[in-house]
């Protein structure tokens, strides 16, 4: 198995995914921060605009004149008059035994639910926000305020707006910030696959430093590390090195020792030949022990050869 050139036990693999990992989480986590801010903000952005047609509510029931002149219908915006438009305003006086309602021409015959029978606190300035349902099952954004006018009564205002501007409006936000984020999380991931294959490079050339000197091409290995691997290299040159005087005095020994058994073993066959009719020398003369004779002529001059040439001579003698 294969994960763009890496194997799947590797450390190129395993630095790879963690570091995916890690960046996949960091963007989700700040995609979901980021789309939780801008949703805040485009309902700040919502209730001020609704807290303006409130504040002109407000001052319309505080004003003195009576009568339909009292409670405009339009506040400057025609979607109060569309039956049914999701903008909708209503005031309620609350006195008891006094129970008066108007409402504008869009709400028709249905009416809003009032904020503080769901338990919304007020905020600093007396006023409550948050999510209903209207007419139509609409999802209504709902600004609303007690006021009291003292002996005129006290009364609940509140104005809705149609809740799908804030979602529609932070849906486009989700989706832009999705195609961004998935874009930069591409760039993340070759980015990492490149930090990764530049960060193991040295190691990379050590492996091929080892291999070359195993083909014999190379004594040890060269060139610059980096600080974290140099004492690496150190150490395996170090071995190498320690190996190489082990093979050199092993080396010595079996020359010697072959060079040993090699003069006794020819003064031998030179004896036997002289005296080729006895049986002894026939046996001397058989065809294993002058094989042993020229294998240990061999062997003598094989362990003086570089690597490179005792392997190559060897696969050619086919004992490799």
């Amino acid at each position: 198995m294969h994960v763009n050139g890496m194997r799947a036990n590797s450390l190129a693999l395993r630095l790879f995914l963690s570091a995916t990992a890690w960046a996949v989480v960091i963007l989700l986590i700040t995609g979901i921060v980021l789309s939780s801010l801008y949703r805040q903000a485009v309902e700040r952005a919502f209730d001020r605009r609704l807290g303006v047609y409130l504040r002109t509510l407000v001052a319309d029931v505080a004003s003195p004149e009576e009568g339909s002149e009292k409670f405009p219908q339009s506040l400057g915006e025609p979607l109060f008059e569309l039956p049914l438009s999701g903008w909708y305003w209503q005031v309620t006086r609350v006195d008891p035994g006094k129970s008066e309602v108007r409402a504008s021409r869009s709400l028709w015959d249905g009416g809003l639910p009032h904020l503080q029978d769901y338990g919304i606190a007020a905020g600093p300035d007396g006023s409550r926000e948050g999510y209903v349902s209207g007419p139509e099952d609409q999802r209504l954004r709902l600004v609303e305020r007690n006021i009291d006018l003292g002996d005129e009564g006290h009364y609940l205002v509140a104005v809705a707006g149609d809740a799908v501007e804030i979602s529609e409006e932070t849906r486009s936000f989700d989706q832009a910030l999705i195609i961004t984020f998935s874009i930069l999380a591409a760039v993340l991931l070759l980015t990492t696959a490149f930090q990764v294959r530049f960060g193991l490079a040295p190691l990379k050339r050590i492996t091929d430093g080892l291999a070359a000197i195993r083909s014999g091409s190379a004594e040890r290995l060269t060139g610059k590390f980096p600080e974290e691997i140099a004492p690496l290299a150190r150490e395996t040159n170090a071995l190498i090195e320690a190996n190489k005087e082990i093979v050199e005095r092993a080396r010595t020994h079996v020359g010697n020792l072959a060079h040993a058994l090699k003069t006794p073993l020819s003064v031998m066959v030179n004896e036997a030949a002289a005296r080729g009719n006895e049986p002894f020398a026939q046996k001397v003369l058989s065809k294993p022990i002058s094989c042993a004779i020229r294998w240990l002529v061999i062997l003598s001059a094989l362990v003086w050869l570089p690597v490179s040439r005792r392997s190559a001579l060897l696969r050619r003698l086919r004992l490799l």
